[in-house]
């Protein structure tokens, strides 16, 4: 088990997808207010769960999809935090994967710190608590987001955005992938 290079193989594929959709739609997503990329998040999250219940897909998209799907909305959802909704829409390319590459990083060193405290407990959790974690990390999101971002005691939206995006790329790991992809 070689947690980096997993992690890395997974964010590999993810940040390759992202630069080619970047390529063919520039940073439409820049559009896009934070609820409406939680609720991105959420659809996904819930087409996951929907598929590991009825264990059939009427439409191409697999798991696999739906999970490299949150990773990279995450991303942007931690970008459009760091830039706001009303800055400029279509950013420069290599700024853009300059920043995806900072909030992976981020996020890459929050889950190191955190592993390093649970010993990597994620390895024997199911990928439907995986699954389940982020549809209650999207429920929080919304709460934050519904008061209008402030917290009393509770981690802020950036952090919520980690924590998803680092049991989608567990979820991705646990599958398989991208070695079985």
């Amino acid at each position: 088990m070689n947690t980096t290079g997993e992690y890395n193989a997974v964010i590999d594929f993810c940040k390759d997808l992202f630069i080619k959709k970047t390529k063919d739609y520039g940073t439409a997503w820049r559009i896009m207010r934070l609820t409406s990329i939680t609720d991105q998040i959420f659809i996904k999250a819930k087409r996951i769960r929907t598929l590991e219940v009825k264990k059939v897909s009427k439409v191409g998209e697999d798991i696999v999809d739906e999970f490299v799907g949150i990773i990279n909305y995450c991303v942007i959802a931690l970008i459009q935090l760091e830039l706001g909704e009303d800055g400029e829409e279509n950013l420069d390319p290599r700024q853009t994967e300059n920043s995806y590459t900072e909030k992976v990083n981020e996020t890459r060193d929050l889950m190191f710190a955190k592993n390093h405290d649970y010993g990597e407990a994620w390895r024997d959790m199911r990928i439907s608590s995986m699954t389940d974690l982020i549809l209650m990390k999207l429920h929080r999101v919304k709460q934050i987001e519904d008061n209008q971002g402030k917290t009393l005691v509770s981690e802020g939206l950036a952090a919520n955005y980690q924590d998803m995006l680092n049991y989608a790329v567990f979820a991705l790991i646990k599958m398989g992938f991208p070695a079985n992809n």
